[in-house]
């Protein structure tokens, strides 16, 4: 019963294939950023990336949203890695000294959180649009072209399909647009959206490196 009333009030009715399908009919795609250090680049180099990128923002012909996202840095594989190979050093002093160093890195990000930012460009994509419905009749109701099966359950095969490949489309374009930028885009995959999502809405238990076991279902 409580799950059920936490669902309720996330716009997320399914994840498929790599895509968001929102309770509104629409679908989401999510890709995530790659960042560079524009403080150390020169002059020139400023210019030209700043330019670029309002050459990118100016040639979209649709929606995207930029999400920055800051939370507490999991550094608990990397614990895990020096605890095997403090357990496989066959030298009693490097034992000792592997032990030593993942004490200071456990006691170091415990005292001065360290803080890690991760960059995101959701891609919007209605069935409106795949169905080519009108601005206008849009803007009045954005389903009153769709049938009523259409209306109230959940999107059928082909128009998911339909609207997933535009969607990839605009994904696409919005990731060559960002590397001539100088940066690189990949789109999150069903499992690592899961992941992203999950981690949001449970930050104290991402933070020590706890995730949901994902169905192989879901994998696809």
């Amino acid at each position: 019963m409580a799950e059920s009333a936490t669902q309720s009030f996330l716009e997320i009715q399914d994840i498929r294939e790599g895509v968001l399908l929102l309770k509104n009919k629409s679908i989401r795609g999510v890709l995530m950023v790659s960042s560079l250090n524009f403080a150390l680049k020169s002059e020139d180099e400023q210019t030209a990336i700043i330019y670029a990128f309002q050459s990118f923002l100016n040639s979209l012909d649709f929606s995207c949203q930029i999400v920055i996202q800051s939370r507490s840095i999991n550094i608990t594989p990397y614990l895990d890695g020096l605890k095997d190979l403090e357990t496989k050093q066959p030298n009693e002093q490097l034992r000792e000294q592997t032990a030593s160093y993942r004490d200071f890195i456990k006691n170091m990000v415990v005292g001065d959180v360290v803080m890690t930012k991760n960059f995101y460009a959701v891609v919007p994509y209605t069935l409106t649009e795949a169905l080519g419905i009108k601005a206008t009749a849009q803007k009045f109701n954005p389903f009153s072209q769709l049938s009523k099966k259409q209306q109230g359950g959940e999107i059928n095969d082909i128009d998911f399909q339909r609207c997933k490949t535009q969607l990839w489309q605009r994904m696409e374009y919005l990731a060559m647009g960002l590397r001539r930028c100088g940066l690189e885009a990949v789109p999150l995959t069903t499992p690592e959206l899961i992941e992203l999502f999950w981690a949001i809405h449970h930050p104290d238990q991402a933070e020590v490196g706890y995730y949901p076991e994902i169905l192989p279902e879901l994998l696809k």
